[in-house]
């Protein structure tokens, strides 16, 4: 464990770190199986000691979060809208996709936000946002505050871990994970009941 542990330290202290992060959290924006935010909050722990940077920690995942968001977004754009367009008039894939068209186009910047918070999540938005041709320019500025903020949340929580374990950074890096495990199924929770909700009233 030591010896790993030395190894990361040695990675997270080199400046290629940052663009590690950046690239980390680009691809895991439209493949969800990469370990973006958990590169984050590593990163963010060992922190405490000075290096990496944290402000810098902070851009590089912000920054990366968002190039990955519009990646999704030209792929949804690119593929997905032609396939709407194809399904027949009466059907039901055409009558959900004006459905998500007129969600998105109603409560896209609240969508948004909130989506980057649940993995996998903020794929299917930004790709839907491009398939319906959400606009770019709204799309950049809500985008730019999903990304931040989670950015942000996910170092924050990270550090804190960090000082809350100093003498022991890996459980820290569990602790702080965890939370945001916990987060994530909160928010998930939370959506879930709402939709079952909102099918009750409508049936």
């Amino acid at each position: 464990m030591e010896s790993a542990l030395d190894l990361l330290r040695q990675l997270v202290n080199s400046p290629w770190v940052y663009l590690l992060l950046f690239g980390l959290t680009a691809v895991d924006a439209f493949f969800p199986a990469v370990p973006g935010e958990t590169a984050v909050i590593t990163a963010a722990v060992l922190a405490t000691d000075g290096s990496p940077n944290l402000v810098a920690v902070i851009v590089a995942a912000a920054f990366g979060a968002c190039v990955g968001d519009h990646i999704s977004y030209a792929i949804g754009r690119g593929g997905g809208a032609h396939r709407l367009a194809r399904f027949p008039e009466d059907s039901r894939r055409r009558a959900g996709s004006e459905w998500a068209r007129r969600a998105v186009h109603r409560r896209g910047g609240l969508i948004l936000t909130t989506a980057r918070y649940v993995p996998g999540g903020r794929t299917a938005v930004t790709l839907t946002m491009g398939a319906v041709r959400y606009p770019l320019r709204s799309f950049l500025l809500f985008d730019s505050i999903a990304a931040v903020s989670w950015a942000l949340y996910s170092a924050l929580l990270g550090y804190f871990g960090g000082l809350a374990f100093e003498r022991d950074p890996v459980r820290g890096i569990l602790a702080a994970v965890g939370m945001s495990v916990a987060v994530t199924l909160v928010l998930e929770s939370v959506r879930w009941l709402r939709h079952r909700a909102h099918r009750r009233t409508f049936h």
